[in-house]
């Protein structure tokens, strides 16, 4: 991923929040091209709170003028080496997205990493039923037998990715902070999510344009 550059500005200057893009040069959807175009979204959460996450889908629809978001795959918070992941653990940001759905800011949701059991848990337990799911490729080479029999049969679309587990570390964040800004605290700074989106022509099945959209707050003054 490119550094994004955050203009220099002295401490007391700087907001509670910082919303930064990469840098590239992407236009705003108009509503004559929206019927040609997907908007697909990935959201890496790395913090707990799930206000984030109506905060970045809302944050995507004003910076690409579109109303709603065709697709949304959610990668939650990392978990310990020693942690599963878990329906429980699912739950609460699945909530989330199921209220962006009946709100029309999402027409469809997905998820990340899920094997056959922990899919068909999320699956049965669902009022709006994931319509995808990704698996990373360093995890496997083929798709696992049982889980591509289950999406089959349940209409879930298998993707694959090669994110990492943090698509950026904390520390990272602070060093990228730190080299564009002067008499700042980078400590007080966590990094709240992550936004990729991919704008895809979908006649032709070729990406228009994609970018990325960062959220950090300050933690204390």
């Amino acid at each position: 991923m490119k550094s994004h550059k955050i203009v220099k500005q002295k401490f007391w200057d700087l907001p509670d929040t910082i919303d930064c893009s990469i840098p590239q040069a992407t236009e705003a959807i108009t509503p004559e091209e929206r019927e040609e175009l997907k908007v697909s979204v990935k959201l890496f959460i790395c913090e707990a709170d799930l206000s984030s996450i109506k905060d970045a889908v809302d944050k995507a629809c004003q910076a690409l003028a579109v109303s709603q978001l065709d697709s949304v795959i959610i990668a939650p918070p990392a978990l310990p080496e020693e942690e599963s992941q878990t329906l429980a653990n699912l739950q609460p940001a699945w909530r989330e997205l199921e209220g962006l759905v009946q709100s029309h800011k999402i027409a469809t949701i997905g998820t990340s990493d899920l094997d056959k059991e922990l899919l068909e848990q999320l699956y049965n337990w669902a009022q709006v039923k994931p319509s995808s799911n990704q698996v990373n490729l360093a995890s496997c080479c083929v798709m696992p037998p049982d889980l591509t029999a289950f999406a089959k049969e349940f209409d879930i679309q298998l993707l694959t990715h090669n994110d990492p587990k943090e698509l950026i570390t904390a520390a990272s964040f602070q060093e990228a902070v730190q080299e564009s800004t002067q008499d700042l605290k980078v400590a007080d700074w966590r990094l709240e999510w992550v936004l990729r989106y991919s704008i895809i022509v979908k006649s032709r099945g070729i990406i228009k344009a994609k970018g990325y959209l960062v959220h950090a707050k300050r933690s204390s003054l």
